[in-house]
């Protein structure tokens, strides 16, 4: 065989073993077993601006962010190659001349000067959280980079190693990285703040800036002369930033809106971002304001607060508790806001709106408020006080119960029922029947029921279920109330006097206490938004001296303050309505009167207070002392239809020659009006 034959031959022999190696090489990289990409990161719940209100730790308690890399600060990324791997966009997962450059210094000084590791080969590291230094890995490490490099694109790779380089802690990230220790994600970055960055995940134990801050300043300072000296940045600028200080402690993730976080990751699991309509800033500042209410209440006492945007029915802050935990008495964890509680008397104003609405009163009405009974049913007002005959308006702002129970018995229970289910909220009956009892608080109905049924008030009669949520399935607006019965309600409750100590300002508004003192409530709105306070013990037990108007309205106003300098005007009043003075009004409206009057005694008839009918008594020397009021004297009293005392004057007597058994006793005064009880004598 001639020489040039056996050249030939022996380039054939070379270049089919090339192939032969390249052939192999790929199916070996095609053949491997890439670890997961998709590593699962912190669930993140955001406010209407983007803000973080509060996050989740994925597996092992680890902070780790989505991020893309059009999200993070040029600068940084161009520092972070110029710095890790200057070849990163030219090789293909595998740079021999770092390896063979990090061999030779290997050599030259018995000891690992640089990796000559890719940023691809770190993916692979990460991905598979292998180690660094051994063959065996690395050439693991080579081989998934080369798989990387084939199935995504350089940005993607870069966008997996800004997903989970670690960064000291349980922080993985540089998003992570930049809310821990510089409090702002990751768009704009200093100069030191990138270089600390670079610097960090090649030892991210050693070089934390709040446990050894010497290691982390010189490791980052290494970068920056690193990037002077490539001409990369300008010498100026990189001494500049040697002279920034680090940060010396990692910040606290936000944790705002804990309770509904927890129902939005809930109703969300499968979403890593979940935006809200909340708004951080005003979140922060209510939190810490119902922190501060509870210092002067009792330890076991919690409180809640909702405000809203009643013309969008966008919930902008929800605060469940005071603090989310289970460290002390308060129960934090229980949100307050959606636990249902008797509504004491805020369910006043729609009754009354009701009434307007109906024709049954106007505000300028006149109305009694007097003892009386409905059936078995006998309310009572909060002092046990009487104020005779006023406006309804002024029975409103008073918030007594006797005027507000007889508009309802004529409107009935149901419709007042009806009327909260129309508004979007889900009342709970403790029974199945709906009493007048629910008038004043005998229903339950969570703080944020009340704020959207306020809402409606707000918004002119019209409907709009609250949401939290931008992309919340939101009703078109309904009709409750005439917008004219809402805002003569609304003027109403403007008309209240501010708390004692508040800056003033024109909200309408309402407090209540249930029964027992064991809630405590004020809810208001002026003419953009609406907000409501509850404040009470978890488990239900009383907080002995608590009024909504003493604790909750202060808290209230100072929530609208936190929000903005001074309330939106409210609206002015509708065309149609009628704006007269009692005497002005038509004669049916002048003084309200209910379907049974005339059938009922006049209001300053007799009325027998005691004996109670009914009563069993014991008889004393065969005498029943018996006490009534009102009524025209001189009276006469008559036991079983026989005159037993004539000509009394006064309102207290003893009745004689009584004997056992059931007795009729009956009161005539001297205009022929008649009172009478039954009672049993023994």
């Amino acid at each position: 065989m001639s020489r040039r034959a056996m050249i030939t031959l022996g380039l054939i022999v070379v270049l089919c073993v090339s192939i032969a190696g390249k052939l192999w090489l790929a199916r070996w990289i095609e053949s491997t077993e890439l670890p997961p990409v998709l590593s699962e990161t912190s669930t993140e719940i955001r406010d209407r601006n983007g803000a973080l209100l509060r996050a989740y730790t994925v597996e092992d308690g680890r902070w780790r962010f989505g991020v893309a890399v059009d999200q993070v600060d040029s600068t940084y990324v161009d520092m972070l190659i110029a710095y890790e791997d200057q070849r990163f966009y030219t090789h293909s997962g595998v740079d021999f001349l770092a390896l063979a450059r990090a061999t030779w210094q290997a050599l030259l000084n018995g000891q690992v000067i640089s990796g000559g590791s890719t940023l691809t080969m770190q993916v692979a590291r990460l991905l598979e959280n292998g180690g660094t230094g051994r063959w065996p890995g690395k050439l693991r490490q080579m081989r998934v980079a080369w798989a990387l490099e084939q199935q995504y694109n350089k940005d993607q790779i870069l966008q997996m190693y800004l997903t989970h380089a670690p960064y000291g802690g349980n922080l993985e990230g540089v998003r992570a990285a930049t809310l821990a220790w510089f409090g702002k994600e990751p768009q704009r970055l200093t100069l030191a703040e990138s270089a600390l960055l670079v610097a960090l995940p090649q030892s991210p134990a050693t070089r934390r800036p709040d446990q050894s801050p010497k290691l982390a300043q010189a490791a980052r300072n290494r970068v920056l002369e690193r990037m002077a000296s490539d001409t990369i940045l300008p010498e100026e600028a990189t001494q500049s930033a040697q002279s920034e200080p680090l940060p010396h402690q990692r910040r606290a993730f936000p944790a705002l809106a804990p309770h509904m976080a927890d129902k939005a990751r809930s109703a969300n699991p499968t979403l890593s971002r979940i935006n809200l309509t909340f708004e951080a800033k005003l979140q922060q500042k209510l939190e810490t304001l119902a922190q501060a209410a509870l210092r002067n209440v009792p330890a076991e006492a919690s409180i809640a607060i909702v405000m809203a945007d009643h013309q969008t029915g966008e919930i902008l802050a929800s605060v469940g508790s005071a603090g989310y935990d289970n460290t002390n008495r308060r129960n934090g964890y229980v949100d307050m806001a959606n636990a249902v509680r008797s509504p004491g008397s805020t369910l006043k104003p729609f009754i009354y709106a009701m009434a307007f609405d109906r024709g049954l009163a106007h505000p300028q009405t006149l109305i009694d408020d007097r003892p009386v009974s409905f059936g078995q049913y006998a309310p009572q007002n909060f002092d046990g006080q009487y104020r005779g005959q006023l406006p309804v308006a002024d029975a409103l702002r008073l918030s007594l119960n006797i005027p507000a129970v007889a508009l309802l018995d004529q409107i009935g229970p149901a419709h007042l029922m009806d009327l909260m289910r129309r508004s979007g909220v889900q009342a709970r009956l403790p029974g199945d029947h709906a009493g007048l009892a629910i008038g004043l608080g005998g229903v339950g109905v969570t703080l944020t029921d009340l704020v959207q049924l306020y809402a409606m008030l707000a918004n002119q009669g019209q409907t709009r279920p609250l949401v939290w949520q931008p992309d919340q399935n939101r009703h078109a607006s309904t009709e409750v109330l005439s917008r004219s019965a809402a805002w003569q309600v609304g003027d109403i409750l403007a008309g209240l006097s501010p708390p004692s100590g508040v800056q003033q300002g024109r909200l309408a508004y309402k407090t209540g206490t249930s029964y027992g003192h064991r809630d405590v409530w004020a809810i208001g709105f002026d003419g953009a938004h609406v907000a409501g306070v509850w404040v009470g013990r978890p488990d239900g037990t009383p907080l002995p001296g608590a009024f909504g108007g003493d604790l909750a309205a202060p808290i209230l106003f100072d929530a609208f303050q936190r929000l903005k300098s001074k309330p939106d005007p409210l609206p002015t009043p509708p065309p149609e309505t009628l704006l007269l003075s009692s005497a002005e009004l038509p004669a049916p409206l002048r003084r309200f009167a209910s379907r049974n009057a005339p059938f009922e005694p006049a209001p300053d008839a007799p009325k027998v207070i005691f004996p109670p009918n009914g009563a069993q008594l014991r008889l004393e020397a065969g005498e029943l002392p018996v006490k009534l009021r009102d009524g025209a004297p001189p009276f006469v009293w008559m036991a079983n239809g026989i005159p037993v005392l004539r000509n009394q004057h006064r309102r207290d007597a003893s009745l004689p020659a009584l004997s056992a058994g059931f007795s009729e006793i009956t009161v005539i005064d001297a205009k022929g009006r008649a009172a009478r009880v039954t009672v049993r004598l023994d």
